[in-house]
């Protein structure tokens, strides 16, 4: 995309999520700004991941590469090198399911905390750095808290017996493929330490993002983090949360927009959000979904910020013609 959007570097943005749902968020505020930051969830135990960071003790990189590969340039290089990122192995023997990306962060983590005699834990931001350089990405990717999490839930429906019945769901996979219904969810350990890098880029940005995404498992998550809730809410940035396109199997299955909103508020009471985003093809209840932004001293923004085709995906484009106008105040 050419300017309008920027003449020179823009404004400072933290995007905050995890998966899909922040690569989209990334991939259109790259459009609005060259001082970008993703802030990612480390709670993922399934798939790759869940392998690396049950056999190393690292952070899961899946969700950490997947924005990598957001801020990957239009050229050559960039397309080049998120294609690699992304590439599974494909076989019978042990490396089947993993992610070139995913192994190449956990050698730098490997590698650094090695010539540094430190701790692994001591590595992750610097070798994210060091994956980012090798990219020429448009931005910096940092982990919200600086040892893996596991995320709990509280779900209902699923004794057929006893619908009512509240039963607890442990991990992040199992959390996203419930059948039942997510009423809450916390995090183990309760008071992780974030990552200082992150809590610094919230404290010092002109913009916030949170969302699009897994609403329960890559959202809200980041307003479980004590350093991290206490920088969203002293910020001086503009917070604005982007809604998704539809409800998630699963973990949102059957919430209305408004839904979205009252979930957040009643995992966050005290956090004030700046601007609402939603898709003008999802709001079925405008006045609803407005007096529910209200309640987080919101201003509601519906446009048309997905694909043309109709699928159930932001597009890079349209998002960032609208966050470059709510950011800008």
């Amino acid at each position: 995309m050419s300017a309008p959007y920027a003449e020179s570097a823009g404004p400072k943005i933290v995007a905050l999520g995890g998966g899909h749902g922040l690569a989209a968020s990334l991939s259109a505020l790259r459009l609005v700004t060259e001082r970008l930051t993703g802030v990612v969830t480390v709670a993922d135990d399934g798939g790759s991941s869940g392998r690396l960071r049950s056999e190393f003790g690292v952070l899961p990189p899946g969700d950490l590469r997947k924005a990598l590969a957001a801020l990957c340039g239009d050229d050559e290089w960039g397309r080049t090198w998120a294609e690699v990122l992304q590439h599974r192995f494909t076989s019978d023997g042990d490396l089947a399911g993993h992610a070139v990306g995913n192994l190449l962060i956990v050698a730098l983590w490997e590698r650094l905390a090695e010539r540094a005699t430190g701790s692994l834990a001591d590595s992750h931001v610097a070798g994210l750095d060091w994956v980012a350089s090798l990219l020429g990405a448009r931005g910096r990717v940092l982990p919200m808290c600086s040892v893996p999490l596991e995320i709990t839930a509280q779900v209902e429906g699923l004794d057929s017996a006893d619908p009512a019945q509240v039963r607890t769901v442990r991990g992040q996979s199992e959390v996203a493929r419930t059948t039942g219904r997510v009423r809450s969810v916390a995090l183990e350990p309760s008071d992780p330490p974030a990552c200082p890098e992150a809590v610094e880029a919230i404290r010092g940005a002109d913009g916030v993002v949170l969302g699009p995404g897994s609403w329960f498992t890559s959202v809200l998550v980041h307003l479980l983090v004590p350093e991290l809730a206490k920088a969203l809410h002293e910020t001086r940035a503009r917070r604005v949360l982007t809604l998704n396109l539809a409800p998630q199997a699963g973990e949102t299955r059957g919430f209305s927009p408004e839904r979205h909103l009252e979930v957040l508020a009643a995992h966050a009471p005290d956090l004030r959000i700046d601007v609402v985003v939603a898709d003008d093809a999802f709001v079925a209840d405008q006045p609803a979904l407005a007096a529910a932004a209200a309640q987080l001293g919101a201003e509601l923004v519906v446009a048309d910020v997905a694909w043309a085709d109709g699928s159930p995906r932001h597009d890079p484009q349209r998002l960032a013609r609208v966050y470059a106008k709510v950011l800008s105040g």
